[in-house]
C-alpha cells in the first residue's frame, strides 16, 4: 500500500462490512478515505469466500447525487475493462488480480466533485455476492480570512443594531465556519442586540467561500472594545483554526460631564498675554456643539461666540471673570456646563515724583520716588542711569548734586512671581551751574596747508550755556553744527588752515563763562626727490691730431616744480622711458652719418677719400666718436683710423630736460 493508505488506515477505525445472502462472500472496506485536494486517493476493497478468492468478478461503481450507481471497472478471469465517458475514466486505475482478495482503486488529483461514496462489488463462483461502500472525503485549506471594520462611528442612541464589520475566507472545503469574537469572548446571536448574517458562495470548483456579517447595539464601553474573528475549517483527520487582524471602532456617546481650562499662558496671566481657553466634554457625539460666555468681575455678561476654543489676544483686566462653556446634544437637546475662572493680573504705569523733569542748585540734595499700582502685592523698584543700576528700591536720593549727577534717571517697576511684567518712569534732573568745557583729548593740532579742521567743543551747564568761536585775531568762526546734551551743548566749527591759528570755544551762561584754546599749527609739505636711474648717451668729438677730444654727453634731467611724493615716483618711470627713446633714436642717426660718409671715403683711408695730410689746417682736424656708459673704452679715430691718445679732452653734456607738475 502507499503512505496515504497507510495514513488512512491509522486514522479510521470503523469499517463497513457486508455479507452475501446468497453466498458465502465477505467484503471489508473502510467507511471514508481523506486526502487533500489535487492529492491521490486509493480505496482497498478486501474479500473472502467460502468457494475460494479465484475466478471472482470484480466491479466498482460510485453514487451519483442522485443517489443513482454508475459502473466505473468491470474485471473477471478473461478481461479487465475501465467505462468509458465518467468524471473518473482518465484519472483510475485497479491494482490487484483478486487473487489475493485484496484489490485497490486509487484516483489521482482528486477535486472536491471527486467526494462521492465507491462501491466494491465481488460475484462468487456459486452467485454469491458480497458488497463494501467507502465514501472519498476531499480537503482544501482556505485563504488566509480578512476582517473589514466601518469606517464610520456607531451612536449608543441607536434603536437597533448597527453595522460593525465583514469577516471573509475563500476558497475552502469543505465550508469554513467563522466565529465573531468581542475581547475574546464569543459573540452569539442575540435577536435585539446582535447579529451575524453568514453568506456562502460555491465557486465552479466546488471550492466554498464564506462572508458574515455582525450587527449589534454598541455601549459607551465598546469605544475601547477589540473586534474580530475565528475561522474553522477541516483537515483530512481533523480541524484548524486561525483568527483575523483586531479592529476598533469609534463609537459615538453624550457627554455627562464638560471641562473648562486655559490652555495658554500656563500659570498666572497678565494684561497684554494671548489667552487660549479650552472647552471639552467626555463624549464624543458629533452633533453636540459648544458656547463659550463669560460674565466679567464688572457685571457683564458677554456671549463669546461658539467652538470649544476661545482665543483672546492682548487681553485687559476688565477680561476677567468666569467663563462657561455649554455642550448641547442636537439629537437629544440635553445640555451640560463647566466653567473655569480667568484673573488678569495689571501693573498700572509707574508714577515719578517729582514729575517729568527737576532743577538743582550745585550742592543741593534731591529725593524722588517712584510707584506702580499692581494686582499683585509684591513689587521690585531698581533705578538706571545710562544703562547701569544705581539704586534699589522705590526711592532714589541725590546728595551734594555736581554736573555729574546730572542727567535722565528711569525707574523700573518688575513684579517677580511673573516673567516679563514691568512698567518705567523717567525723571530728568538738571543742575544749576557755569559753563564747564569738558576734558579735550587733542587741543594741539598739526594740520597740513589747507587743510579743514574739525573742532568739537562740550560744554556742561545749566541753564544750556551759549557758544561763541573766535579766533586770536579777534574774528568770529561760524559754527558748523551745535546741539543740546544731557549735561549741556555740544557745539562743532570747522576751519580750512592757511596759517598758524588760535581758535578759542567761549561758554557763558548767566551763571559764569569758560574758555578753551585750540593752537593748529599749519605745516607746509615739502617733497623728497625720488630715486631716478640715469642713462647716459655719449658722443665724443676729437681733433685730427688728437690733441683735442670734446666729449657729449646726453643725459636726461627733470625739474620738478610741485609735486607730492607719489607724483614724483610715478612721473619718474615716465621720464626713464622718454631719455631711452631720444638717446636710441639720437643714436641711429649718428651711426647713419657715420656710415654714410665711410662709403664715400671720408674716413678710414677708403679710396676716393681725401687726403687730410695735404692741407693742413692750422685746427685741428675732428672726428667724432660714440661712447656710452656700457662701453669698455672710447675709441678716438684719426686721419688714419688709428687710435688717437687722448690729449686734450672737453665734455660736453646734452641734457634733456623733462618738467614735472
Amino acid at each position: 500500500m502507499t503512505e496515504n493508505v497507510e495514513q488512512t488506515y491509522l486514522t479510521t477505525t470503523i469499517f463497513s462490512f457486508s455479507i452475501s445472502v446468497w453466498a458465502n462472500v465477505d467484503v471489508n472496506m473502510e467507511d471514508r478515505v481523506e486526502v487533500f485536494r489535487g492529492d491521490t486517493a486509493q480505496i482497498t476493497c478486501l474479500f473472502t469466500s467460502s468457494d475460494g478468492v479465484g475466478g471472482m468478478i470484480i466491479q466498482w461503481f460510485y453514487v451519483k447525487p442522485s443517489g443513482e450507481k454508475q459502473k466505473i471497472y468491470y474485471q473477471d478471469t478473461t478481461m479487465k475493462f475501465v467505462d468509458r465517458g465518467t468524471q473518473f475514466t482518465e484519472r483510475m486505475s485497479v491494482n490487484g488480480t483478486g487473487a489475493t482478495g485484496e484489490i485497490v482503486l486509487t484516483i489521482s488529483n482528486v477535486q472536491p466533485v471527486d467526494e462521492v461514496e465507491f462501491i466494491c462489488l465481488i460475484k462468487g463462483l456459486t452467485d454469491g455476492t458480497g458488497e463494501g461502500r467507502t465514501k472519498l472525503k476531499v480537503f482544501e485549506t482556505p485563504e488566509r480570512p480578512t476582517i473589514e471594520g466601518v469606517q464610520t462611528g456607531i451612536s449608543v442612541n441607536e434603536d437597533s443594531p448597527s453595522k460593525i464589520g465583514i469577516c471573509e475566507v475563500k476558497n475552502g472545503f469543505p465550508m469554513p465556519n467563522i466565529t465573531w469574537y468581542r475581547n475574546n469572548t464569543p459573540l452569539r446571536a442575540d435577536r435585539d442586540v446582535v447579529k451575524v448574517v453568514p453568506s456562502i458562495t460555491t465557486e465552479s470548483t466546488k471550492l466554498v467561500s464564506v462572508r458574515s456579517e455582525l450587527s449589534m447595539k454598541v455601549t459607551k464601553e465598546d469605544k475601547d472594545n477589540l473586534f474580530y474573528c475565528e475561522i474553522t475549517y477541516f483537515i483530512p483527520g481533523g480541524t484548524k483554526m486561525t483568527e483575523t487582524n483586531r479592529i476598533n471602532i469609534t463609537v459615538y456617546y453624550p457627554s455627562t460631564a464638560v471641562s473648562v481650562w486655559v490652555e495658554s499662558p500656563k500659570g498666572k496671566i497678565k494684561e497684554g498675554d494671548s489667552i487660549e481657553i479650552h472647552c471639552q466634554g467626555n463624549g464624543n457625539m458629533p452633533s453636540s456643539f459648544f458656547k463659550i460666555m463669560t460674565t466679567t468681575y464688572f457685571g457683564s455678561e458677554l456671549a463669546m461666540g461658539d467652538g470649544n476654543v476661545l482665543v483672546m489676544d492682548n487681553v485687559t483686566r476688565h477680561q476677567s471673570g468666569v467663563y462657561e462653556c455649554t455642550s448641547t446634544d442636537t439629537d437629544t437637546f440635553d445640555e451640560i456646563s463647566g466653567n473655569t475662572t480667568v484673573f488678569v493680573n495689571f501693573l498700572d504705569p509707574a508714577v515719578v515724583m517729582p514729575e517729568d523733569t527737576v532743577v538743582v542748585a550745585q550742592g543741593e540734595d534731591l529725593m524722588a520716588t517712584c510707584n506702580a499700582l499692581s494686582s499683585l502685592s509684591q513689587t521690585q523698584t531698581v533705578w538706571i542711569k545710562n544703562g547701569v543700576e544705581i539704586s534699589v528700591g522705590h526711592s532714589l536720593t541725590l546728595k551734594n548734586n555736581t554736573f555729574e549727577t546730572a542727567g535722565t534717571y528711569m525707574c523700573v517697576v518688575t513684579v517677580p512671581e511673573i516673567e516679563g511684567m514691568e512698567t518705567n518712569g523717567t525723571l530728568t534732573v538738571y543742575v544749576q551751574g557755569p559753563p564747564d568745557i569738558l576734558e579735550l583729548e587733542n587741543t594741539e593740532i598739526d594740520a597740513s596747508y589747507e587743510e579743514t579742521v574739525n573742532l568739537s567743543c562740550h560744554v556742561r551747564g545749566f541753564p544750556a550755556p551759549s557758544i561763541i568761536w573766535t579766533t586770536s585775531d579777534g574774528k568770529n568762526l561760524e559754527t558748523t553744527s551745535q546741539m543740546k546734551t544731557e549735561e549741556g551743548v555740544r557745539s562743532v566749527v570747522s576751519v580750512t588752515v592757511t596759517a598758524d591759528i588760535i581758535a578759542f570755544c567761549n561758554a557763558s551762561n548767566e551763571f559764569g563763562t569758560d574758555t578753551v584754546a585750540f593752537n593748529i599749527t599749519a605745516i607746509i609739505q615739502t617733497t623728497t626727490p625720488a630715486t631716478t636711474t640715469t642713462i647716459f648717451s655719449t658722443t665724443t668729438i676729437s681733433s685730427a691730431t688728437g690733441k683735442t677730444t670734446v666729449t657729449l654727453h646726453c643725459l636726461p634731467r627733470t625739474t620738478r616744480v610741485k609735486s607730492t611724493t607719489k607724483s614724483l615716483e610715478n612721473s619718474a618711470v615716465g621720464v626713464i622711458i622718454a631719455v631711452i627713446i631720444i638717446c636710441i633714436l639720437l643714436l641711429a642717426i649718428l651711426g647713419s652719418v657715420l656710415y654714410f660718409l665711410y662709403k664715400k671715403g671720408k674716413i678710414c683711408g677708403r679710396s676716393g677719400k681725401q687726403d687730410l695730410t695735404k692741407e693742413k689746417s692750422s685746427k685741428d682736424n675732428i672726428v667724432v666718436e660714440m661712447k656710452s656708459d656700457n662701453t669698455e673704452e672710447a675709441v678716438l679715430l684719426g686721419v688714419n683710423g688709428e687710435k688717437q691718445p687722448p690729449n686734450d679732452q672737453v665734455d660736453i653734456y646734452c641734457l634733456t630736460e623733462r618738467v614735472v607738475e
